[in-house]
């Protein structure tokens, strides 16, 4: 079992930075490849980022390509999402999750997710 909460949300300016941290309890947290996702209202959640267990593979959404870095620290059972150049379109719900084994994008692949953190950007 691995449970997942995520921090850092909050509200920011267009063009400012976030870095959303997300913490997971459990021995195993270096077997997972860890992901982001997000939920903006009314509409569908959405694959924003994934990194390998190792940190050595990444893969991002189009949309936050180059202005979203994703990285972990596994002595610390955490990932991290930075976010920079942020515009209105990323407001959204955060959320983290874990899958074993191999990175995915594919939401139904996950196996643990967090309750998830809101992000807010205004113009």
């Amino acid at each position: 079992q691995v449970q997942l909460v995520e921090s850092g949300g909050g509200v920011v300016q267009t063009g400012g930075s976030l870095r959303l941290s997300c913490a997971a309890s459990g021995r195993t947290f270096s077997s997972y490849a860890m992901a982001w996702f997000r939920q903006a209202p009314g509409k569908e959640r959405e694959f924003v980022a994934v990194i390998s267990w190792s940190g050595g593979n990444t893969l991002y959404a189009d949309s936050v390509k180059g202005r979203f870095t994703i990285s972990r620290d596994n002595a610390k059972n955490t990932v991290y999402l930075q976010m920079n150049s942020l515009k209105a379109e990323d407001t959204a719900v955060y959320y983290c999750a874990a899958k074993r084994g191999f990175i995915s994008s594919y939401e139904p692949q996950m196996d643990y997710w967090g309750q998830g953190t809101q992000v807010t950007v205004s113009s």
